[in-house]
């Protein structure tokens, strides 16, 4: 039977405010439409969703795991306008039930344009995990599932025991992602795969109803899952934890599915939830996969085009890494706290251009009225950044 290995992620980015050409101000970030956003996303899924996941870490006793993400600017924010949402988060990482997992602390591109300021992220999130959750991760996951082989190696140099990735099918071919696998050449370090069918159903399809599933019960997503056996030892589902009741909303029944979904799986003999480190250590890998190209979890094509799929794109990210080196040797601690924020790849989603037109999920996403409109806000900042850098003042 199926292990199944739940993992959610939490993360929130700092949003930025207008800023014109003509701006001098230093402050970037609009400080009122964060705390808006936090404290809405906090009551209608953060709240409810960590209440009801510890409701059932005790009604199983232990029975019921799963891992958990957060990002450094999520994190931030929660600390500063919803610390009652913090609160339970730390609740979850102490029952002995939830692993939290490490990413970098800004859910930044970093690893594909500067290695060194990928692994200084990676050190200010474990850092943060430590001290706020008295945790130290053990498992990997890079900002939206983006991986290739020259991740694996990293995470494997730093220390890892796993890695999660995208169980995208141009890499496993005819293979299932329902087994544990491991990267060539990165030692020890395993690969867990997300089986995207089934974490998708519940993610992005739950609340269609012009889905030939709907509506989908938990008994009915238990059936599927035990359909595995046979097929495969785990059963990986990665989604955000915005899915519940952010992008779900409560009146879809996500709560109520996602409240029954244990019991139903653990009516299946042999079934069980594991935390990935428990994945990792339990399963032996069933063989290699090589991945020499970026995946991710994002769109269908499953690449890194959402944030370096246009000139817009890409030249932002040219110009924000350009001045990682002249920020940091400022010693202004202040500037390159501001840089960081501004290494978060929602920035870059914003500038998207893929099925604008149509209404994706893209527009959903952005605060921006175009793409075009994100890309000339996020240059105007960064032209601010470049004066500062240029002036050697201590702002």
């Amino acid at each position: 039977m199926p292990s199944v290995c739940l993992y959610f992620q939490i993360h929130q980015p700092y949003r930025l405010r207008r800023y014109s050409v003509f701006d001098t101000d230093r402050h970037y970030f609009d400080d009122l439409k964060n705390a808006q956003i936090i404290r809405k996303v906090a009551q209608r899924c953060y709240l409810p969703a960590g209440r009801m996941l510890m409701e059932l870490v005790r009604r199983f006793e232990g029975r019921f795991r799963l891992g958990l993400c957060i990002t450094g600017s999520a994190l931030e924010q929660i600390q500063t306008w919803v610390p009652e949402a913090l609160e339970v988060l730390q609740q979850l990482a102490a029952s002995g039930c939830v692993e939290m997992l490490s990413e970098t602390y800004h859910h930044s591109l970093a690893f594909l344009y500067s290695r060194d300021e990928f692994r200084q992220q990676v050190e200010l999130h474990r850092r943060a995990m430590k001290r706020v959750f008295h945790q130290e991760p053990r498992v990997f996951r890079n900002t939206e599932l983006i991986y290739n082989n020259e991740l694996a190696a990293a995470v494997a140099h730093m220390g890892y025991d796993a890695v999660l990735a995208e169980g995208a099918d141009k890499v496993l071919g005819e293979r299932s992602s329902n087994f544990v696998y491991r990267p060539p050449g990165s030692g020890s370090v395993k690969l867990l795969l997300r089986n995207y069918h089934l974490s998708d159903d519940i993610a992005f399809r739950f609340s269609n109803r012009d889905w030939p599933q709907w509506p989908l019960t938990a008994e009915k997503f238990a059936r599927w899952v035990h359909q595995i056996e046979g097929n495969g030892q785990i059963c990986n589902l990665f989604m955000p934890l915005e899915t519940l009741g952010e992008h779900q909303w409560s009146d879809t029944g996500i709560f109520d599915f996602m409240a029954h979904l244990p019991a139903e799986l653990l009516k299946h003999s042999g079934n069980d939830f594991v935390t990935p480190s428990q994945a990792a250590e339990r399963y032996a890998p069933a063989s290699e996969v090589d991945c020499p190209q970026a995946i991710s979890w994002a769109d269908t094509e499953r690449d890194l085009s959402a944030w370096v799929g246009n000139a817009m794109q890409s030249n932002a990210l040219n110009e924000l890494y350009k001045l990682q080196k002249p920020v940091k040797e400022s010693d202004d601690e202040q500037l390159l706290a501001d840089w960081r924020r501004l290494t978060t790849s929602d920035h870059c989603y914003y500038m998207c251009t893929k099925y604008w037109a149509d209404g994706d999920v893209h527009k959903y996403f952005s605060p921006y009225e175009s793409p075009y409109d994100a890309y000339i806000n996020y240059m105007n900042i960064l032209d601010n950044v470049r004066s500062r850098v240029r002036d050697g003042k201590n702002l």
